[in-house]
């Protein structure tokens, strides 16, 4: 399993292993946390080159020149790995949205949608390859139960968008207007790792496309049917893709 020529990666992280004190929690020392950190690289770079199902745990140990045993402390399963991408990219999202400028809400739902495509950019093959888990898996996709906590962080900052804006509308329907536009960013988000123009041309067309049909939309629900074709996007969206107790938990009534 291990080579005799063992690079200073492999060093470190498997003497950080050992230097975990008996008794403490995995990964809370400085050495354990390195370590993690390490192999999670590792499983990140084979996941992106040969894709989610084409690699194993062993895979990800050998490449980084440790025992499965030692990754095992850390990633018990490839959809750890997922989840600690997941967990890494909305942190990072959520602390760059939290710089918002005041304004209308068009504006800052540009800006919330940019930042994510921003954000998300240097990570683009990585969830281009894990496109098929990120729609289809029901334990590891977006909108898994074990991804709640990064859903809320992103929906959070687009219902944050609407609700805190200059011209926000009413809080119920400020809130249902933030579930949409999140919604929107996803499918926009699925656009552009599906974009294969050069340099993703059509994703920056599609936004600029959005961008100018804002303006309507906002007219669009000052009126009665407006609201309502709102509310039973919200509605769908909710029951269809979230489920009525996670939206109560991301301050959707049930």
């Amino acid at each position: 399993m291990f080579t005799k020529k063992r690079s200073a990666r492999t060093v470190a992280v498997q003497r950080s292993g050992a230097r975990r004190s008996r008794g403490r929690p995995r990964g809370t020392t400085e050495q354990g946390a390195a370590a993690k950190r390490a192999l999670y690289k590792v499983a990140i770079k084979l996941i992106t080159s040969r894709g989610y199902e084409a690699t194993t745990l062993r895979d990800i140990a050998k490449k980084a020149g440790v025992s499965v045993g030692l990754l095992y402390r850390y990633f018990p399963s490839k959809r750890a790995v997922v989840l600690a991408l997941y967990d890494e990219l909305s942190a990072e999202y959520a602390a760059r949205a939290a710089t918002m400028d005041p304004g209308p809400w068009r504006e800052r739902f540009l800006f919330a949608l940019k930042t994510s495509l921003g954000v998300l950019g240097r990570q683009r093959d990585t969830l281009a390859a894990l496109l098929p888990v990120l729609v289809g898996d029901a334990y590891e996709g977006l909108f898994a139960p074990a991804t709640a906590l990064s859903r809320q962080r992103v929906l959070a900052a687009f219902q944050g968008a609407v609700t805190g804006a200059s011209d926000a509308p009413d809080p119920d329907d400020g809130a249902a207007l933030g579930r949409v536009l999140y919604l929107v960013h996803l499918a926009v988000i699925l656009w552009w790792l599906l974009d294969k123009s050069p340099e993703q041309r059509a994703t920056r067309e599609l936004v600029a496309t959005l961008e100018r049909m804002l303006p309507v939309a906002g007219l669009a629900l000052q009126l009665d049917p407006g609201r309502a074709f709102l509310r039973t996007a919200d509605a769908l969206f909710r029951d269809g893709l979230i489920g009525y107790g996670d939206a109560a938990s991301l301050g959707g009534a049930p």
